[in-house]
């Protein structure tokens, strides 16, 4: 498991040039790193943050006329994506949620809102961003937020309150959605760009979570807060379609993020089960073991595969909702499956907070619930029966 199975999606060089430089960080910097980074609760490890920007990581999924990596097909994001959360998952996904900011933009944005806010996320001292949809009363039904953006001189006046915001703020830059015609539900739904410190625009404190501590959350205020005009993204209404195709992006890497989890859980109960003796004999050769481990195996490669088909659909321009839904499912539960699987295996060890196992599992459950929770996954996928 230490090498990808791309016979049938062989690598250019700078795909594996890329691997090479993130699975080597994963196991460097990352996974060192990663349960005091848990035990700070609600501290964001600043330190990963800027020694992945000064490698490429933070901004290695823009375009290269932005200054970023120029990697912006999604397979090779995926790439990544997965050897970055075999270091640990939360940090995986924090230091890659700029292209989750940059996804809106590149899709709703003209040329001179792509150059102004897209530019400052390369380069070493790179900041940190934050998408703004989740509400208290609005989770994965996103068409039913209540964040209001009113008509005014110059531009607009949003007011409303965002949850569960990743990177909030920690963030400089926000993409935050709001209703500019609450009458049309989903074809009512705006995109804005904010700044950190723009008036009115305050913030909760940190929420405390199961798993993926590297990421704070918080709540979002936003207090009659002016925003020009030209910090609207697309025309009025467009928002939502901004939204779901960033959704849709999103789910396959998050795909990709959970396969990277299950992995690190297998290879950890695999090397565990070798050398941990029972009864006269390693127990990996106890049968027990040994069939949940090639349950691991086989799990982990039906989530990778379901995760490159819907990045690859995403690649061609071919529609890929319900595969990306379908890839996040299955990742997803994988992910909750073997980090389970290796908690077992360890017994009494798994348990314990000596051990990563047990903070893989906490970190897990996430994956079945942000972007839209297992059961709504279940609900895209059975609309295109």
């Amino acid at each position: 498991m230490s090498t990808l199975p791309t016979e049938l999606c062989p690598l250019t060089q700078e795909q594996t040039d890329i691997i090479e430089l993130t699975r080597a960080f994963a196991r460097d910097e990352i996974r060192p790193r990663a349960r005091a980074v848990d035990e700070a609760d609600v501290e964001t490890p600043w330190d990963l943050w800027r020694s992945a920007a000064r490698v490429g990581i933070t901004g290695f999924m823009l375009p290269e006329e932005y200054g970023g990596g120029g990697f912006t097909d999604v397979f090779t994001q995926c790439l990544v994506q997965e050897e970055l959360c075999v270091g640990d998952l939360g940090i995986g996904n924090l230091l890659c949620s700029n292209g989750f900011f940059a996804d809106p933009v590149l899709e709703l944005g003209d040329a001179d809102q792509r150059q102004e806010w897209l530019t400052p996320l390369t380069g070493p001292d790179t900041p940190m961003t934050a998408l703004a949809a989740t509400e208290p009363g609005a989770g994965s039904d996103a068409a039913s937020i209540t964040t209001t953006a009113v008509r005014t001189a110059g531009g607009y006046r949003l007011s409303g309150q965002k949850a569960w915001i990743s990177n909030a703020g920690e963030a400089e830059l926000y993409v935050v959605f709001a209703k500019t015609d609450p009458a049309l539900r989903s074809r009512g739904i705006s995109a804005f760009l904010l700044r950190k410190g723009t008036e009115g625009m305050t913030f909760g404190e940190p929420m405390r979570k199961m798993g993926q501590r590297a990421i704070v959350c918080r709540e979002i205020f936003l207090d009659d807060v002016f925003v020009p005009e030209e910090q609207r993204l697309g025309a009025e209404g467009e928002g939502f379609t901004g939204l779901m195709r960033t959704f849709d992006i999103s789910r396959a890497v998050l795909g990709a993020a959970a396969t990277g989890v299950a992995r690190a859980a297998y290879e950890y109960a695999v090397d565990y089960a070798k050398n941990r003796v029972q009864f006269g004999k390693p127990i990996i050769e106890h049968q027990a073991v040994a069939f949940r481990l090639a349950d691991m195996r086989t799990r982990i490669d039906q989530a990778r595969l379901m995760t490159w088909r819907a990045a690859k659909r995403l690649d061609a321009g071919l529609d890929a909702t319900t595969e990306a839904a379908m890839a996040k499912l299955t990742a997803s539960e994988t992910a909750a499956y073997c980090t389970w699987a290796a908690v077992q295996t360890l017994g009494g060890w798994g348990y314990s907070r000596e051990f990563p196992v047990e903070q893989w599992m906490r970190d897990a459950k996430l994956e079945e619930i942000e972007e839209g929770t297992s059961d709504i996954m279940r609900l895209i996928i059975s609309r295109s029966l």
